[in-house]
């Protein structure tokens, strides 16, 4: 025998209210009580009802699919990001489709022009780009964008970590122990996301009245081994630095690897920050200082953010801006009677 499929007609029969009311209070209108929806919501789990999302994305002109295009998936930001983006995509039964440019700008066009976006209903992306003609069409189509992390100044909805007061307080952290010839480490110059954290650095120094060193300041790759060769180079100046903020924890591992080399003490004779909060940052000795960023609530977000924009045309530009924390380990302190 056939199990029977439930319907919203059942649960309208059911609560004796109208099928158009049912269906609006599944969909969270604004015009349905909270009273009804609660309803409506514990009688569709008592009868066991699916909603047939294929037959409403028709109808909607929907897919259900949401793109994500981002640098990296092998490192623990870009996972725990994802991480996020499924929890509220697949609680709402959407689809996730990944693209990754591996950190090219070349390969981010490519990825977006080749898009087929009669299938996706909205796309989640954080840039590499410097030039945002490709992105901009995909907007101009009437397709949702929403930045997350990596953004860029278009009028879009943006989800972000607050990289500006992450890097200044790291920096002050460093001077607070007595290192003064501070290097800062940091990405492309431009990425939105480290001119922030370089000017965090720059008005820490300047707030504590600290000479700017040009040469202190590398702009170079994200990866461990452009973190080396940073502070290869930084170590050949003259007056060498006695400190490192590095625009991310794989850089500032990387420099760390470098000093051990060097027999450089870490800690007590060198400062070295970073910033994410990679779990390997306890793993390393010396455990590594780091600025935290909330990855799995700016996915949850940015995916929040976009299904608002893809239920309701021409919804306002909005950017979130999520706090970090300074989180103070071995590597930056010159005693660990220090460390609390």
């Amino acid at each position: 025998m056939l199990r029977q499929t439930i319907t919203i007609k059942d649960i309208a029969r059911e609560l004796n209210i109208s099928v158009s009311t049912v269906s609006r209070a599944l969909r969270d209108t604004f015009d349905v009580s909270p009273e009804t929806k609660h309803l409506v919501l514990e009688k569709a789990k008592e009868l066991k009802y699916k909603p047939n999302f294929n037959a409403r994305g028709l109808s909607q002109g929907r897919t259900n699919n949401i793109g994500i295009i981002l640098p990296f998936i092998t490192n623990y930001y870009f996972s725990t990001v994802i991480t996020g983006i499924q929890k509220i995509a697949y609680e709402f039964n959407y689809n996730i489709i990944l693209y990754l440019t591996n950190d090219s700008e070349e390969r981010e066009s490519l990825i977006m022009s080749n898009l087929t976006l009669s299938g996706l209903d909205g796309i989640l992306i954080s840039t590499c780009a410097s030039n945002y003609d490709h992105i901009h069409e995909v907007i101009d189509k009437g397709i949702p964008v929403v930045f997350f992390d990596r953004t860029n100044n278009l009028d879009a909805s943006k989800v972000v970590q607050d990289d500006y007061n992450g890097a200044f307080e790291a920096t002050a952290h460093l001077i607070s122990q007595g290192f003064m010839n501070i290097a800062h480490i940091t990405g492309p110059k431009d990425q939105m996301f480290t001119q922030n954290r370089l000017n965090g650095y720059l008005n820490a120094l300047e707030h504590h009245r600290i000479p700017i060193r040009k040469e202190l300041i590398i702009h170079n790759g994200f990866s461990q081994e452009c973190g080396a060769d940073d502070l290869k180079n930084l170590m050949e100046e003259t007056n060498k630095p006695d400190a490192i903020f590095a625009v991310n924890d794989r850089k500032a591992i990387g420099a760390m690897v470098q000093l051990k080399k060097l027999n450089i003490q870490i800690g007590r004779d060198f400062g070295v920050v970073g910033f994410t909060n990679d779990p390997i940052c306890t793993l390393i000795t010396p455990t590594l200082t780091t600025v935290s960023e909330s990855a799995f609530d700016i996915g949850r977000i940015a995916c929040e953010l976009l299904l608002k924009h893809i239920q309701k045309d021409n919804l306002p530009s909005t950017e979130e801006i999520l706090p970090g924390e300074l989180i103070i380990r071995e590597s930056s302190i010159r005693s660990t009677g220090d460390l609390q």
